[in-house]
């Protein structure tokens, strides 16, 4: 529970291996915190994400028994999945004690791309054409402008790149493998992808340390939004070619809400995180944006046939909005499923679903 999700990826890079499941907290978060949320993160694109990896659980129940959910093998199919119940479970089902967790190969190579686009329809129309042409990049990060100049103002870290006026989102593509040649051929084919659409020069990061300052610069968006003003965030997802009328709709409700919106996260999979900043808003508008904006945000979610959270989970802040994906008959099911482990209501109370 107390293994930091970076120092568990540092110690298998040693021996060549690698989990791939990378939130931008990796250098705080937990494994048992990743595994209670299924956290993903970039590479969550291509590889999956925390529960993908997860063959087997130690849990302590709320009587004080303790068990294994499953079997430490990589095929199941022995009776419910308590393993993959547990993964997502936010804490409220049991405690996670000790975890089996699946390995692969670590790829030898990277190559990193960063593409500007003037038009920020387009950054998220790429996305699905990408895929549709037979290309899997390990990661795809959409980020607004606003998002690295808010990075830029709070100076958590210098832009690598210069920024030209024109521009208005980008995104961060990486591919990964181990012949070198084959992500320089595949990253050519992107180029062709790219020429159909209004972009700026694109950058490919030439060695390690380049590679890792477009990461962090990536990484450091949360953290500059956090110092900058009071924000809600909402974790969204859509079908990924839905992106771009989800773009479309944030800031339409933004506009009638009078909210200022910072959007970036996990475009490969539609995984939208939409910053709602207050600035200088009254108490009155705020709350108002809470709890009337959201709610629209979340049905316009559910309308694209996504849902309101791809990786952080609900908690307390967003189980009042469980009615908007879930109807009256499924969440009472679930709460029925929290009794039969839980009866006298003592794991995480009052977390994940209405009152």
């Amino acid at each position: 529970p107390g293994l930091i999700n970076e120092e568990f990826q540092n110690q298998l890079s040693k021996k060549k291996l690698f989990y791939p499941p990378d939130p931008a907290s990796k250098g705080s978060c937990t494994l048992g915190g990743n595994i209670a949320l299924n956290a993903g993160g970039p590479k969550a694109l291509k590889y999956g994400v925390t529960g993908n990896y997860v063959i087997n659980l130690e849990v302590v129940l709320p009587n004080g028994s303790i068990i294994w959910t499953g079997a430490n093998t990589l095929k199941n199919s022995t009776g419910y999945n308590l393993t993959q119940l547990m993964v997502g479970s936010e804490g409220t089902l049991g405690i996670i004690t000790k975890a089996v967790i699946k390995l692969i190969s670590k790829p030898k190579h990277t190559v990193l791309m960063l593409i500007p686009f003037n038009v920020v329809s387009d950054s998220c129309e790429v996305v699905s054409k990408i895929f549709l042409e037979g290309i899997s990049p390990s990661s795809i990060e959409f980020m607004e402008k606003a998002a690295l100049e808010l990075v830029q103002q709070t100076q958590f870290e210098n832009i690598p790149f210069e920024m030209k006026k024109n521009e208005k989102s980008y995104l961060l593509i990486e591919l990964d493998g181990n012949e070198e040649k084959k992500l320089l051929e595949t990253a050519e084919k992107l180029y062709n992808i790219f020429e159909h659409y209004d972009c700026g020069e694109i950058l490919i990061a030439e060695n390690s340390a380049q590679k890792e300052n477009l990461w962090k610069m990536r990484r450091n968006i949360g953290l500059a939004v956090k110092s900058y003003s009071i924000y809600k965030e909402e974790d969204t997802v859509v079908p990924r070619n839905k992106l771009p009328d989800l773009m479309e709709g944030v800031k339409l409700i933004g506009g009638e809400y009078g909210f200022k919106s910072i959007c970036y996260g996990h475009a490969g999979d539609g995984n939208l995180h939409i910053n709602i900043l207050k600035e200088n808003l009254s108490e009155l508008v705020w709350n108002n944006i809470k709890k009337k904006g959201v709610r629209e945000i979340f049905n316009l979610c559910v309308k694209l046939g996504g849902t309101i959270s791809g990786e952080h989970g609900i908690g307390l802040v967003q189980k009042n909005y469980m009615d908007i994906p879930f109807s009256k008959e499924m969440i009472n099911l679930q709460k029925e499923i929290k009794s039969l482990f839980d009866p006298n209501n003592i794991m995480n109370p009052g977390k994940i679903f209405p009152d």
